[in-house]
């Protein structure tokens, strides 16, 4: 049956999570196309049965059919039940996580995702999971309301500000599968996109081992590690192209003029201020659409990213 119906949807990669989905799925189109054939037989039979022969045809008058008001009213309901209880079925499963499941932690910001491990590990904009183990992804926003869709497992999950949630998944094979965030966050919403990328065991334990979980390396090294983890290039440019916000390259040092028509020259100062308090100065031709990474980045990595800013010059 499924065969029928793999047009209309992406290859299932997660038969654990999405084989009840896509059964549910095909269960409801095949009764819908039941339902519409037998609506559009009947009401062709009935226009052909009924139809007026002369001027002295009268149709006959029908009040009501007690069998026939039952049967239209049980069935749809019969068929209702059915749907509820088989999709509460399959999302108490999604709510169910295997005890072995590995767990990652996922914060979401605009517009861009950071996935966290358990050994330190950082990463952004993608997240590499085992094949053949459940992974847990354990999630928050870092600003407004996100959602985390990824159509090959069928899992979709809301990412809240303030709150906890989760999702769970097992890939069987290899492969990469691409995420989605399917909750409108604002003008880059369509941007915050993300990869899922599976290895055997054996590679996501090489992988994970090489990752750098100490904040090693230089002040410039550590900054543009923070500038691609916080997702400030999905808005700020390295190489002078034009986004949502003023580019990097050649930011520091550079004479910056502001919506109020004052100039100012981009240092430490101002380029500390623009990340702790974002609104405060507005540079001209920009809207005022950043969030404040207040909280979310240390003094340390602020002055990180300050380096990394300089070394871009034009």
């Amino acid at each position: 049956m499924g065969s029928l119906f793999d047009f209309m949807l992406p290859e299932l990669k997660s038969p654990m999570t999405g084989a009840s989905t896509d059964a549910l799925m095909a269960f409801i189109h095949i009764v819908s196309f039941i339902i519409l054939a037998g609506v559009t037989i009947a009401m062709i039979y009935f226009a052909i049965k009924y139809k007026r022969r002369s001027d002295d045809d009268t149709p006959p008058l029908i009040t009501h059919n007690n069998k026939l008001e039952v049967t239209w009213s049980v069935i749809p309901l019969l068929l209702v039940f059915i749907v509820f209880g088989w999709g509460y079925k399959g999302w108490l499963n999604l709510k169910s996580v295997p005890d072995n499941a590995y767990e990652i932690q996922v914060s979401a910001y605009k517009w861009g995702w950071t996935f966290s491990y358990e050994n330190g590990a950082q990463i952004g904009n993608e997240v590499h999971v085992p094949a053949g183990r459940p992974v847990k992804l354990v999630m928050q926003s870092q600003d407004v309301l996100h959602s985390f869709f990824v159509p090959d497992y069928r899992i979709k999950q809301d990412v809240l500000p303030n709150r906890y949630t989760y999702v769970w998944f097992q890939a069987e094979e290899t492969g990469e599968s691409q995420v989605f965030c399917t909750e409108y966050c604002g003008t880059s919403h369509s941007d915050m996109l993300a990869k899922v990328i599976v290895h055997t065991q054996e590679e996501f334990e090489t992988w994970l081992a090489q990752q750098n979980t100490g904040g090693g390396g230089t002040p410039v090294e550590r900054g543009e590690s923070l500038v691609n983890l916080q997702g400030c290039v999905t808005c700020h440019s390295v190489d002078g192209s034009d986004l949502i916000g003023p580019t990097f390259q050649g930011l520091y040092g550079r004479e910056e003029t502001m919506q109020d028509g004052t100039t100012l020259t981009a240092d430490e100062n101002y380029i500390r201020e623009s990340i702790l308090d974002p609104s405060a100065k507005i540079v001209e031709g920009y809207q005022n659409q950043m969030v404040s990474y207040e909280g979310r980045l240390s003094d340390e990595d602020i002055s990180d990213i300050i380096e990394y800013i300089k070394t871009l010059e034009e």
